[in-house]
């Protein structure tokens, strides 16, 4: 059995991701395998220009949709099927798991939550014919889902359908998000069919497959936070192909093509600005990314999360921006310890990066 320490997991997982930057299409980074979210404004673009010298802005050999946990994710379009099918709950619990920050209520209206889930997705499909925003959408799909699925929005002064359902719905409804618009806005998914209800074990089988070929190597709790459902259900669509690897005192896997990787990864000398949510930081045992418990709060806050400096291996900081109008980006880097010229260096040529990615002319460091 390989034995691994923290130095090559770090190092596997720098390289699995695509950070040494040698992908020639953006179609060709890793990060897509598993979907790359896109939470706040331009964080796909600042993770795309990590790792690939270009952009992926207006490719349509992607789309955005709301995925797994209900997050945004650009994914591969020729995927998207596979990707919807693989978010298809094994069973009632696992439909219940999934629904996360709203499992209460969804418990609290009167049907399964595989009967929630399925009941907003045929609503959906019915309504979203054609470009249409998020609160259109949402008003439409109120008057046709069960009281039950909807609560009375103190703020909107309206009633909604539950956030959660409607997020984990829409892809099984055929409807995928544009990218780039404010306010939320959705659109019917190129080729849709019906919505499909039968679980596919093997799609949500590549999916761990794939969280711990990215993230690796990892358990089936960890693959069941990236998920978003329980332990108990990754095990039902656990890979068969997996290696076993000894990791900080505990039994984890990777898939077997990717073991020699594991045990000599390449050096970790790259240096680049993380925004917040990127796919390095979505590792679930964050322990391994960022031992310092103290660092971990500043890096994954409650609200607001910073970006991440990545240099030699470690989260040497954080760092955040505010525009100028459209032609200056401040940047503030606040380091967790001091860095070698050659480093800071490196911090200035990648804050230029994301400059040019979020669209600004110019922009300014100032070192916290």
């Amino acid at each position: 059995m390989l034995e691994v320490d923290r130095e090559q997991v770090v190092a596997y997982r720098i390289a699995a991701q695509g950070l040494h930057r040698t992908a020639k299409d953006a179609a060709e980074l890793a990060v897509f395998d598993l979907g790359l979210q896109s939470t706040q404004r331009d964080t796909a673009e600042i993770s795309v220009a990590a790792r690939f010298d270009g952009s992926f802005v207006d490719d349509d050999r992607f789309v955005l949709a709301w995925t797994h946990r209900g997050a945004p994710h650009f994914h591969r379009a020729a995927e998207i099927g596979a990707v919807t099918r693989a978010l298809i709950p094994l069973d009632e619990a696992d439909a219940m798991a999934r629904m996360g920050w709203q499992r209460r209520q969804v418990e609290a209206a009167g049907m399964s939550a595989t009967d929630g889930l399925f009941t907003a997705a045929r609503a959906i499909r019915q309504v979203v014919d054609r470009t249409m925003t998020k609160g259109a959408v949402s008003t439409e799909i109120t008057k046709i889902v069960p009281a039950g699925l909807s609560y009375w929005c103190r703020g909107c002064q309206a009633t909604h359908i539950l956030e959660q359902v409607m997020r984990l719905a829409a892809i099984h409804g055929g409807a995928r998000l544009e990218a780039g618009t404010t306010p939320a806005t959705l659109a019917p998914v190129a080729g849709r069919g019906r919505v499909r209800t039968t679980p596919s074990v093997p799609d949500a089988t590549e999916v761990v497959a794939r969280y711990l070929s990215l993230h690796g190597p990892g358990t089936a709790s960890d693959a069941a936070g990236f998920v978003g459902t329980t332990a108990g259900a990754v095990k039902k669509m656990w890979p068969t192909d997996l290696a076993e690897v000894r990791f900080d005192g505990r039994k984890t896997f990777i898939p077997v093509g990717d073991v020699d990787r594991l045990a000599n990864p390449p050096e970790p000398d790259v240096v680049r600005l993380l925004p917040p949510w990127d796919p390095y930081l979505q590792s679930r045992d964050r322990v391994t990314i960022v031992p310092d418990k103290a660092r971990q709060k500043e890096i994954w806050k409650i609200l607001g999360n910073p970006g991440a400096v990545l240099a030699g291996g470690e989260i040497a900081g954080v760092w955040r921006t505010k525009g100028s109008g459209r032609k200056r980006l401040d940047f503030t880097v606040t380091l967790f310890d001091p860095l070698p010229p050659s480093a800071r260096k490196a911090v200035e040529s990648e804050a230029a990066r994301v400059s040019t990615a979020r669209g600004f002319d110019d922009h300014r460091i100032t070192w916290a």
